[in-house]
């Protein structure tokens, strides 16, 4: 009796510990990972509207995603433009909505002679998705919005090329895994797999910890987005000939140079199909605007900061300051001479 009692007492423990060493650290990993990633849309202050941008033109459609949510997409174009080289399929970044703000791109490019398709990923601004997910989803939905261009009768005759900053930047590199025909990808301030993004938060937060949880995220990652949770940028450039131009700045703290640009640069630093460009004080979200862009916004910030020293901030104060001092064109003026680049690169690659 007592040896059946022990043996009790240690299958206890046995189960005990299993708990606590995979069921739980899982479920917490799996709970904190949902919390994480919600719905976003576009604040008010800052949507930018197509009037904003001379000559530019927008059709609206839509098409689904493998969850078989509806997805908005945008073929914009130029009226002083009759013919295109190519066209160009824009990724969003994660947390500010959709692909709204990535207007004054699409204005660039299409009077340039390229047709821009960008889409709201799922759970963004007018997609459907009560959120977006997790980070594989703009594998996901970059793929379905790449199909969309391959079947549409007026776009599957051009060239495919992609753009996509940080969420964007890492779904531009990884669906080349699965759309090898891609010409030519600019990847802005972007990472290499799907969780490198939360071991760069998470390890802000809470330090060394996060490397006990990320094993659990990445078991999670895999049961819900199965090979999308598997693929890699650096896997998406072997498979693929595309060319690749990769865009980062050394003080980015929100995707540490290290998970990207570093990683690309050691590997392909001398492949020709690749070109780097690494800013030193561009920051993340402002990479690819101008010097002059980045000034404005520090100035507008100091501004906003001194004048809530001495009024009430509240949402409808804060709206109210933004529409009455920021000028939305001086504060996101592109880098005129970094997309200039971009052009020559897209048109090296498909040979126009």
């Amino acid at each position: 009796m007592k040896m059946k009692g022990k043996k009790k007492v240690i299958g206890v423990i046995c189960v005990v510990v299993v708990l606590l060493l995979t069921v739980i650290p899982f479920s917490i990993s799996a709970v904190l990972y949902e919390m994480t990633f919600g719905r976003y849309e576009t604040e008010e202050p800052y949507l930018r509207d197509i009037s904003e941008f001379d000559g530019l033109e927008v059709e609206r459609v839509s098409f689904q995603s493998k969850e078989e949510n509806e997805l908005a997409g945008y073929l914009y174009t130029h009226q002083g433009v009759q013919s295109y080289e190519g066209i160009i399929v824009l990724a969003h970044g994660l947390g500010g909505g959709g692909q709204n703000s990535y207007m004054d791109v699409a204005h660039y490019f299409t009077s340039n002679g390229f047709l821009v398709f960008s889409y709201d990923a799922t759970g963004n601004d007018n997609s459907e998705g009560k959120s977006v997910r997790g980070i594989p989803q703009g594998v996901e939905d970059l793929e379905q919005a790449i199909a969309y261009v391959k079947t549409d009768a007026k776009l599957k005759e051009y060239p495919i090329c992609l753009f996509g900053h940080s969420w964007g930047g890492y779904s531009v590199a990884n669906v080349l895994s699965l759309c090898p025909e891609i010409k030519a990808v600019v990847s802005c301030s972007g990472f290499n797999r799907s969780t490198d993004l939360i071991e760069a938060q998470g390890r802000q937060m809470v330090g060394d910890v996060i490397n006990i949880l990320l094993p659990y995220v990445r078991l999670y990652e895999k049961i819900k987005f199965g090979e999308y949770a598997d693929t890699t940028a650096t896997e998406g450039f072997e498979k693929s000939d595309a060319a690749v131009y990769i865009v980062h700045s050394q003080d980015d703290t929100t995707v540490l140079s290290e998970y990207g640009y570093d990683l690309y640069h050691q590997k392909y630093a001398n492949d020709p199909r690749f070109q780097f460009c690494l800013f030193e004080d561009s920051g993340h979200n402002f990479v690819y605007y101008s010097n002059e862009a980045r000034e404005y916004v520090a100035q507008f910030n100091e501004g906003f900061s001194e004048y809530f020293e001495t009024h009430e901030l509240t949402a409808e104060t804060r709206v109210e300051y933004i529409h009455e001092h920021m000028d939305k064109q001086q504060a996101f003026a592109l880098n005129e001479e970094l997309f200039a680049d971009f052009l020559e690169f897209y048109r090296n690659s498909i040979g126009s």
